[in-house]
């Protein structure tokens, strides 16, 4: 990893830990921009239906960071394994985890303590059991090939800091016939012009400054398709 990698990385993960900590502390979250206000209206709001929420903590709902709503992409069945990258507070982990049913398991992982700790208490106060938490990075997936039947992410590999291990990744750990649902943000030509390319601007917000790479979701996930079927190649 180079240095400017390292550096996203450990943007993103202080800047997601403080997140954690002040929703703990009784403040609701914004995804991107700077104070944790309850008024601020984010690409955040308004992603899942009143009835999903009935049942999970408050504080899964302040900390959800997302942009979308995987698991209503993701036609989860009862006893699949479902994996969620970048699990944050863990709002989606449960959601999957209601759907898979007890026969099935819904696995969430984040590299942020601060999220990990707040994920585990979401799920006692909401009486989940059929989740497991794993501690790790996106691009290294700590579980065998082969291993889950659906993975979602949400708003999350835009923050990675090379992209491209990330899919490889998650096609290694998906079964044959897997499935993959992701809500993300790609942005094309660079920042809008509101949007300042400064190292104050790309300090407050890790993910405008991950998402200021090229990419290419598409061609990155083909190339991870070829390397899953020759895993000798690079």
């Amino acid at each position: 990893m180079t240095q400017a990698e390292q550096e996203i990385t450990a943007a993103v993960r202080q800047r997601y830990g403080n997140i954690a900590e002040q929703v703990v502390a009784g403040n609701a979250n914004t995804c991107c921009g700077g104070d944790v206000s309850l008024s601020g209206n984010t690409i955040s709001t308004n992603l899942y239906q009143v009835d999903e929420l009935e049942g999970l903590p408050l504080k899964a709902t302040l900390a959800s960071l997302g942009c979308g709503n995987p698991t209503a992409l993701a036609a989860l069945h009862p006893g699949e394994v479902v994996l969620d990258l970048g699990s944050g507070g863990g709002i989606d982990v449960l959601l999957s985890a209601r759907r898979v049913g007890p026969t099935g398991l819904a696995y969430g992982l984040d590299m942020t303590d601060a999220m990990l700790e707040l994920a585990h208490q979401n799920a006692a106060e909401a009486g989940v059991e059929n989740v497991r938490w794993l501690k790790g990075d996106i691009a290294n997936i700590p579980l065998p090939d082969n291993s889950v039947d659906v993975i979602i992410s949400n708003c999350v590999i835009n923050l990675a800091a090379d992209k491209q291990p990330v899919f490889n990744e998650a096609l290694r750990v998906l079964k044959p016939g897997g499935r993959f649902a992701v809500a993300d943000v790609v942005i094309h030509g660079g920042l809008p012009a509101a949007f300042p390319d400064t190292n104050a601007f790309r300090r407050v917000s890790p993910r405008g400054r991950a998402a200021l790479q090229a990419h290419s979701p598409m061609r990155s996930i083909a190339r991870a398709w070829r390397r899953r079927a020759s895993p000798r190649s690079s």
